[in-house]
């Protein structure tokens, strides 16, 4: 008979770790008497992240006393107590290869069905003094799982639990939770589990991505990507075969292989780095720019606006016809939607390269079609305003194109309804007045406020998260869930004693940094220098840390329990062998 042992409960408090504080609710106690189950979680219980926790779906976590044991005797601990696991429920019985997604059971007054696996995050480490705790739940095949409340109502220790229905397909917990998170996915299994109405959302759109992007590497459920592997590791050499300039403040470059051979076509919207000697006395420098061109040329073409630092400075003043530079492959998934809903192009100042890219590839393939294309470009005036031109030829060659150019500070010269539209910066209420379409995929690139702003505005309009697609110039913004929030630092050394292993270059933060053995992980050597980063397991698990390896080599302690795509590390359980440019 299963039975439940124990309802565990606890709210969110502060915990000092790593010199962070976590807020927490990870720490469950056994609530004495009944306990009212309600749609969201029981009573005198919360969660601190409800980002990654909580909700309905992710109402009342599971755990078995059988799993205690397993634990107790792998881990040769004895110290345990109900709760330990940060789950609600201590059961006797329900084992995760049994338990189907989508049974209901019955228990007390109450009534659940089975959503998920647990989501395994650091806070099961801190919780269990085991960092690799998240790692090991999962490879061990002892997740655990999620109820949603159908019915509320009391439950109680000692209550008998019944099932009364089974889930259709009949897909075990620990069958699912493997199927995200080790290397194995097959078609036909993530197909049925789709067919699972009880599956959570988050989820289910793990299993689709992982069916879109079966062949492309990596485990698309958990950090999807929609670019193929580089095309190259690290750098080559590219000749400047041409320089153009595009406005008062913007050059163009046009790079060419050595053997003036085709390049590998790139994905219109992608990046690529060049690693920049200034000088003979300092370390090179790695600047990112986003492609400008047409992607079926063989050549490349960037586009650079003249500004205050090194790498401009350098494109401006020093690159001339003839030379060499080390160039990485094509890199990024800033790149167009597999789908023929309208697009919207919008930008701002040097920010039109990587949409200017795309509406190449849209003038390539949808010559034809009746597809609706929208330009909408900001910029201060005609002497600042980059390939209007160019722009201009191809979107006469889009039946369905529409454009929209605003001035901020237009100049004499400039004519209204012939050079620009209208006058101000590029805004909402400009697509509004021309009634862009709110069914479009929207993709935004410029100065960090103009996206901010633009993003914000787009939400607020009422569309959702993915159909805004936007690029960031610089470094990107950081998921670490839990930790409060504290002031932005700018990337720096660490503290202490300047380490004597390779260089660890951070391409987009500018800096460069020697490794030390002090830290365990690329990701705690990037925490040590302020850099922007994003985690969950820290274990090698949900790769949430995912970041582009431009060149190098890395070796994994842990082993990631399924590797990243090819040109792409986990920095949480990883650490360098050689000098190595990592895209953070």
């Amino acid at each position: 008979m299963n039975s439940l042992i124990s309802v565990n409960v606890g709210l969110p408090h502060d915990v000092d770790w790593q010199g962070k504080v976590v807020h927490t609710a990870i720490w469950k106690r056994s609530a004495p008497g009944r306990v009212m189950a309600r749609h969201l979680n029981l009573d005198g219980d919360g969660q601190g992240d409800l980002a990654g926790h909580g909700g309905e779906h992710r109402a009342v976590m599971v755990y078995q006393l059988d799993s205690y044991r397993y634990w107790e005797t792998y881990l040769q601990r004895h110290d345990f107590e109900y709760g330990q696991f940060g789950e609600n429920l201590t059961v006797d019985g329900l084992p995760d290869e049994e338990v189907c997604i989508g049974d209901r059971y019955r228990i007390g007054g109450a009534l659940f069905e089975v959503t998920q696996p647990r989501v395994t995050c650091y806070r099961v480490g801190l919780r269990m003094n085991n960092p690799q705790m998240p790692a090991l739940l999962v490879s061990h095949k002892r997740p655990g799982f999620y109820f949603r409340v159908i019915e509320e109502g009391e439950i109680g220790a000692g209550d008998e639990i019944v099932k009364v229905a089974d889930g259709p397909e009949g897909m075990s917990v620990a069958a699912i939770d493997a199927l995200l998170y080790l290397p194995d996915h097959p078609r036909d299994q993530l197909e049925r589990a789709l067919r699972v109405p009880a599956l959570s959302a988050g989820w289910r759109g793990s299993f689709e991505a992982l069916l879109e992007g079966d062949e492309k590497g990596g485990n698309a459920g958990l950090a999807p990507s929609s670019a193929p592997p580089p095309a190259w590791s690290g750098f080559r050499s590219l000749r400047v075969g041409a320089v153009r300039r595009e406005s008062a403040a913007v050059l163009s470059f046009l790079l060419e292989s050595e053997d003036r051979s085709a390049l590998p076509a790139p994905l219109a919207g992608q990046f690529i780095v060049f690693k920049l000697e200034l000088d003979k006395n300092s370390a090179p420098i790695l600047r990112s720019y986003s492609m400008s061109g047409p992607q079926s040329a063989g050549t490349y073409r960037v586009s650079v606006k003249r500004a205050d630092g090194a790498g401009s400075h350098y494109f401006h003043e020093r690159i001339q016809v003839g030379d060499l530079l080390q160039v990485s492959a094509p890199r990024g998934s800033f790149t167009l939607a597999p789908n023929d809903r309208p697009v919207v192009l919008l930008s701002a100042g040097i920010g039109a390269t990587p949409v200017l890219s795309m509406l190449h590839s849209l003038a390539a393939t949808e010559a034809n079609s009746t597809r609706e294309i929208w330009w909408c470009y900001g910029g201060r005036n005609g002497r600042e305003h980059p390939f209007a031109l160019e722009v201009r030829e191809l979107l006469k060659g889009l039946p369905k194109s529409h454009s929209l150019v605003a001035y901020s500070k237009p100049e004499a010269g400039d004519r209204l309804g012939s050079d620009y539209d209208v006058h101000g910066h590029l805004n909402l209420s400009f697509l509004e007045e021309r009634n862009v379409p709110k069914t479009a995929e929207f993709y935004l690139c410029g100065p960090a406020s103009f996206l901010a702003d633009l993003t914000t505005a787009l939400k607020d309009w009422g569309l959702p998260d993915s159909c805004i697609h936007s690029e960031t110039f610089g470094t990107g913004s950081s998921i670490t869930p839990g930790i409060a929030r504290t002031a932005l630092v700018q990337p720096h050394q660490p503290a202490g004693a300047v380490g004597g292993g390779p260089k660890v270059f951070f391409t987009r933060s500018g800096l460069t940094v020697p490794w030390s053995e002090r830290y365990g992980s690329l990701l705690e050597f990037a925490e040590a220098c302020d850099i922007p980063v994003r985690w969950s397991c820290r274990t090698g698990v949900c790769h949430m840390c995912e970041s582009g390896l431009i060149g190098g080599k890395i070796d994994y302690a842990p082993e990631p329990l399924d590797r990243p795509a090819e040109g792409d590390v986990l920095i949480c359980c990883s650490t360098p062998l050689s000098e190595i440019d990592l895209d953070l």
